[in-house]
């Protein structure tokens, strides 16, 4: 139901492997290599976290990003919004809830709840913080993501 986007996860990914190497600046071929993602992708990600003021970045031959905060305080909403804003339930919490041409929404009776229910997950998101990521130690090289086991990216649903 629920699912982010490949470039939430891959910058999670990042954020995690980063907060892991504790200060030291990593490349994205690092990254991408030990997780098996695309490095192009990975590396969009950490640009727009870069933007957000999460990551720095350092260019050259030994260069690539490390965080600009403790991972404590990181929430995970912030990352979220930084690489695709806040999540919509439904069509009328979008941009686009005009052109969507909903008929209902003068007297809906699901928006309400929906809307606690995408409240209550940001105000979770709000609570969860990069340190809560990495409480769990990072999977070895060609194991499955460091942070599968917080059941974020459910598959096949």
């Amino acid at each position: 139901m629920l699912q982010f986007t490949k470039s939430t996860e891959y910058g999670l990914i990042g954020l995690v492997h980063l907060a892991d190497r504790r200060g030291e600046v990593v490349s994205v071929r690092e990254i991408a290599g030990t997780y098996k993602i695309s490095r192009r992708h990975l590396g969009e990600s950490l640009k727009a976290l870069c933007r957000a003021g999460l990551l720095k970045s350092q260019r050259g031959v030994h260069g690539g990003y490390r965080l600009a905060l403790e991972p404590e305080q990181v929430a995970l909403s912030t990352i979220v919004a930084a690489l695709e804003g806040e999540p919509a339930l439904t069509s009328c919490e979008t941009d686009h809830a005009e052109s969507a041409g909903c008929h209902v929404e003068p007297h809906c009776p699901i928006r309400s709840p929906i809307q606690r229910i995408r409240q209550g997950l940001w105000r979770q998101m709000e609570q969860t913080s990069l340190r809560a990521l990495i409480d769990e130690p990072l999977a070895l090289p060609g194991a499955p993501s460091p942070i599968e086991h917080l059941n974020l990216f459910p598959r096949g649903n």
